[in-house]
């Protein structure tokens, strides 16, 4: 990139990722057609739309939403560079005012933007074989719970009704994304457990840190452990994921919404 004016009251949390080609032949064939592929991938979690205007294109990110999508832009008559901006609508600020060439091709710009700051995409750890690792960032929007929580990932015996805990991410602070727990795959068909036939469900449990006491516990809402779920990658699968999720609760009973699922991906900062 040529050039990249940010807004100061931004700054410490802008994240802009460019990527060159994967490979040397990408690079040279979207040289040989004169095309710059842009894409966005993120979430805005804005109150307003942010306005995105990419040379003569221009498109409109919604509020409380992820997005992912590609615009190309051909230079054609001599028309050597193009302008990327993105602005909040609630307020015009401007989060980013650059320019790229030809030989930014192809660009991934990868942002979060949450109470009123750009932040960096989340870092995914590398996937490995057998292993399934994960990492959150908790909103509490609803219950405003402002202390750190411990997420334990476990293995629920639905017949028994038994919790055998497999993890623990330990003083989680809330908006703040937390470390990366690595645990392994794990069947999750109909299986015995001490002489009984019973199902098996991978859950998240959100307790107040330190302890096993829901952290929702005094604020109104109660935790059910067959309908309160955290978002999680599948038990049965090797994979590598991060989740923003935030309060949605049904009645008086806590559950939650996914806003991201930021998968593993190569990218590299500027």
């Amino acid at each position: 990139m040529k050039r990249l004016n940010i807004s100061r009251m931004i700054l410490a949390g802008v994240c802009l990722y460019v990527l060159a080609g994967c490979n040397k032949r990408e690079s040279d064939l979207l040289h040989e057609v004169n095309v710059l592929p842009v894409s966005l991938k993120g979430f805005n979690g804005g109150g307003r739309p942010l306005s995105v205007a990419l040379d003569t294109f221009k498109t409109a990110l919604p509020p409380g939403s992820a997005f992912d999508f590609t615009q190309a832009v051909s230079f054609l008559n001599n028309h050597t560079t193009v302008n990327l901006s993105i602005t909040d609508d609630a307020d015009g600020k401007v989060l980013l005012d650059t320019t790229m060439t030809q030989a930014d091709a192809p660009a991934r710009i990868n942002f979060v933007y949450l109470d009123g700051k750009v932040s960096g995409f989340p870092k995914v750890a590398p996937v490995e074989s057998g292993k399934l690792k994960v990492s959150f960032m908790f909103r509490p929007t609803v219950t405003k719970y402002s202390g750190p929580v411990d997420i334990a990932l476990v293995k629920y015996y639905v017949t028994p009704k038994v919790i055998e805990e497999m993890g623990r991410i330990r003083n989680v602070r809330p908006n703040v994304y937390s470390e990366t727990l690595a645990l392994p795959t794990f069947s999750t068909a109909p299986q015995l457990y001490n002489g009984q036939q019973t199902t098996v469900s991978f859950r998240a449990l959100i307790y107040k840190a330190g302890t096993n006491e829901y952290y929702t516990e005094g604020s109104g809402y109660t935790w059910n452990i067959t309908t309160t779920s955290v978002p999680l990658p599948s038990a049965t699968a090797s994979s590598s994921k991060v989740f923003i999720f935030y309060e949605t609760p049904s009645g008086n009973t806590m559950r939650y919404t996914k806003t991201l699922n930021s998968k593993i991906c190569e990218q590299r900062s500027i």
